[in-house]
Order: C-alpha cells, then sequence, then structure tokens
C-alpha cells in the first residue's frame, strides 16, 4: 500500500514538472510582444507643452514659409531640415487622422502635413526631447496641435496683382522679397486698419452690414509661436455682439477677398498701406 501511494505521488510531481517546462523554452511564462509606438506622438515638453513627435520622441516642425501648403524647404534647407514622411499613420489619443496629409514635394519626394502645414526635423535635436530647431530665423517652430496663430515668412502680393515689400520707413513699395506677418493657425492673413484705435474697431458697422469685405477676427488665445508675447494680445467687443482679437491694440481682421489660404491680396485695398498686415515691428496703435 504504502509503494502505491509513492509511486502516485511520483507521477503527479512528473506530470507538473513537465507542464511547468513547456510554458517556455527558458522557464518562463511567455508575454505578448511589445506594443509598437504611434508613428506620430503627442509629447509633453516643459516649456511648450504639448508637441508633435515620431514614434522615437524626436521634435516635429514647422516652416513659416510653407503657409501655402506646399514645401519651400530645399537643396541646402533639406540637410538641416529634413522632410518627415509616414506611409501608414498610427496616432495618439488626441490627435485627429483628418488633420494630416500627404505632398509630393518639387523634388517628388513624399511629405506629411499637419493641419496643411508640412513636417520636418531638425538636424540639430540630437536626442527625443530637444526642442533646438524652434525659433531658429524666426522661421521655424515646433508643431504644437493648439496654435491659435501662425507666423508666416512670404511674398505680399496685392489685390493689383503687384508684389510689395515694406521699407525702412514702414510704407508698402513694389518689390520682391518675404515679409514676417501674424496669420490665423492655418495660415489665412490678418490684418489691421490704419484709422483704428488702440482696442477700438473704427471700421465695423453697427449692423455688421461691412463684415464681409474685412471679417472680424476672434480666436481664443491658445499657443502661439515663440516669436510672439501673449501681453501683446487683448479682445474687444465690438458694438457689445462680437468678440475681436487685438495684436497691440490693433483690431485684427481676414481679407473677403483672400480666396485661400496663404494670400495676402488685401495690402493693396484700396491703396497699400491702409490694412496692413502685423509682426513684431508693429507699433501700438495709437490711443483715441
Amino acid at each position: 500500500m504504502k509503494k502505491t501511494i509513492y509511486s502516485l505521488v511520483l507521477i503527479v510531481s512528473v506530470f507538473y514538472s513537465c507542464s511547468s517546462s513547456d510554458d517556455s523554452d527558458d522557464g518562463t511564462t511567455p508575454t505578448d510582444p511589445e506594443t509598437p509606438e504611434n508613428t506620430v506622438k503627442l509629447s509633453e515638453d516643459g516649456t511648450f507643452g504639448e508637441i508633435l513627435t515620431d514614434s522615437e520622441g524626436m521634435t516635429l516642425y514647422f516652416f513659416s514659409n510653407d503657409s501655402k501648403m506646399t514645401s519651400t524647404c530645399e537643396g541646402e534647407c533639406l540637410s538641416a531640415w529634413p522632410v518627415f514622411y509616414e506611409e501608414e499613420l498610427t496616432l495618439d489619443d488626441g490627435l485627429d487622422e483628418a488633420d494630416f496629409g500627404t505632398i509630393t514635394r518639387e523634388d517628388g519626394e513624399k511629405q506629411t502635413t499637419y493641419k496643411g502645414w508640412p513636417l520636418y526635423y531638425y538636424v540639430g535635436d540630437s536626442s527625443a526631447g530637444d526642442t533646438i530647431g524652434d525659433g531658429v530665423g524666426n522661421v521655424w517652430y515646433v508643431a504644437k496641435p493648439d496654435y491659435s496663430l501662425m507666423y508666416v515668412n512670404a511674398q505680399l502680393v496685392g489685390n493689383d496683382g503687384n508684389n510689395y515689400v515694406i521699407d525702412d520707413n514702414g510704407d508698402y513699395v513694389e518689390g520682391d522679397g518675404a515679409t514676417l506677418y501674424i496669420t490665423d493657425a492655418l495660415g489665412n492673413t490678418l490684418y489691421a486698419f490704419t484709422p483704428d484705435t488702440n482696442d477700438t474697431n473704427n471700421y465695423t458697422a453697427e449692423d455688421f452690414s461691412n463684415d464681409a469685405a474685412w471679417p472680424i477676427f476672434h480666436e481664443d488665445l491658445g499657443s502661439i509661436p515663440s516669436i510672439l508675447n501673449e501681453s501683446d494680445f487683448n479682445v474687444i467687443s465690438v458694438h457689445g455682439e462680437r468678440n475681436q482679437l487685438t495684436y497691440k491694440g490693433w483690431p485684427l481682421y481676414y481679407f473677403g477677398g483672400d480666396g485661400q489660404k496663404g494670400d495676402n491680396k488685401g495690402v493693396s485695398v484700396p491703396e497699400p498701406g491702409i490694412w496692413p498686415i502685423v509682426n513684431t515691428a508693429t507699433g501700438v496703435a495709437p490711443a483715441e
């Protein structure tokens, strides 16, 4: 009897020993393979808040010169600012697939865009989390999902078809060259009206009947490019009905004749200088 019990114990022991060793070749329980990181991540930065990065945490950037949803970074520019492209996008929570797109560059290569802005890396960023490229030349900025404004660098082309630049006296004269100016988050040009005074809209009629020509601009001020100062912005009430964002006291408007992103035709209407663009060189609006 004792011999029979001993034999049963031995059999059970061998059974459990074999079952345990079969779970894994190295004696451990196998686990699921590591889930790959999303191709575009929403990363938290101590300075900039939420920014876009690739799957390895490398920062992505916008280029101010790309206001027309095309890449203007070519040749040597690409050596410092390589393009970002992913054929199959997977996104972190908080990012919307509808905001992403793909363009074919003039060199034939493809590039991923976010809200119409082509995305780039910066070669000066050596490790995940670096944001050294922000502010370079006042035209490169970390890519963020919550910009309420952007800073564009583009040729001014009036409604009259002529090219304009701003001379040393602040006058609009015909000429070729890029000008820096503030736009909405998508790159649509914003204007001031020279007869306005500090935080006072002198253009819009009380019944808003002329608003279609120069629509007032309002956006709750969220993130802004690092070249801009939040303290320069304010919100006013227009005829007690609508809010309007101001910059250095200048109420901001769109031009109804700007048909697409990147247009800045309003600079020549009705003549150059009446509806100027605004940038960091813009002076404070005069008091009444």
